[in-house]
């Protein structure tokens, strides 16, 4: 009946952002994980071990592209640059690996497929670096609607890869991350002093 205080409020879409970047990193990460090693095997006529392991790279950068962007978001002057940065790594990483052709040579296929590894783990800790910046005494609130949403990509993107060849679903990915990229550029607000 009295309202909600001032110091309550925030934008939800503050939230929408942090759920949509999450989606197109974290979600689009488990749904590239479950198939590429398939990609890899039946792309390059790998054996099954052989297509695991360079599968298995992308998973493997999250020991360190995911701090990465973290640590990068805390050193750039605005925390939602870093995080523009790294979708539009997304969007253009998934790109290049709809273009991976067996007539590719197996080496830069994998250096692609790490150099996209490393921006969607990475977008993973820049939208995190950011869920504080909605509303510090619901962080927590916070970090499981985008944590949620996650999961939510994961399950779409797996499911929408059964209708579509390897090519078409990396451009789909693609796709959907340059759409939140333009979301984010829109919607998304850095509060000024949002710790003081």
């Amino acid at each position: 009946k009295k309202g909600v205080p001032e110091d309550d409020k925030y934008r939800f879409t503050q939230v929408g952002t942090l759920n949509a970047s999450y989606v197109v990193t974290f979600g689009a990460e488990l749904a590239v994980i479950s198939m590429l090693p398939f990609f890899f095997q039946k792309t390059f006529e790998l054996t099954p071990v052989m297509a695991g392991l360079f599968g298995s790279m992308f998973a493997l950068m999250n020991f360190f592209s995911r701090a990465l962007g973290g640590y990068v978001s805390d050193r750039t002057p605005t925390r939602k640059l870093a995080h523009m940065i790294y979708l539009a790594g997304v969007a253009g990483g998934f790109v290049l690996m709809g273009m991976i052709t067996p007539q590719w040579p197996l080496a830069m296929a994998v250096l692609v497929t790490i150099i996209c590894a490393m921006f969607v783990t990475g977008g993973c800790g820049t939208t995190f670096a950011l869920v504080p910046f909605v509303k510090r005494r619901i962080t927590g609130n916070v970090a499981g609607y985008a944590g949620a949403y996650g999961n939510v990509g994961a399950v779409v993107f797996t499911a929408a890869y059964v209708t579509m060849t390897d090519s078409e679903f990396f451009l789909m990915l693609g796709g959907t991350a340059a759409a939140v990229f333009v979301f984010c550029l829109f919607f998304m607000k850095e509060p000024a002093g949002a710790f003081a």
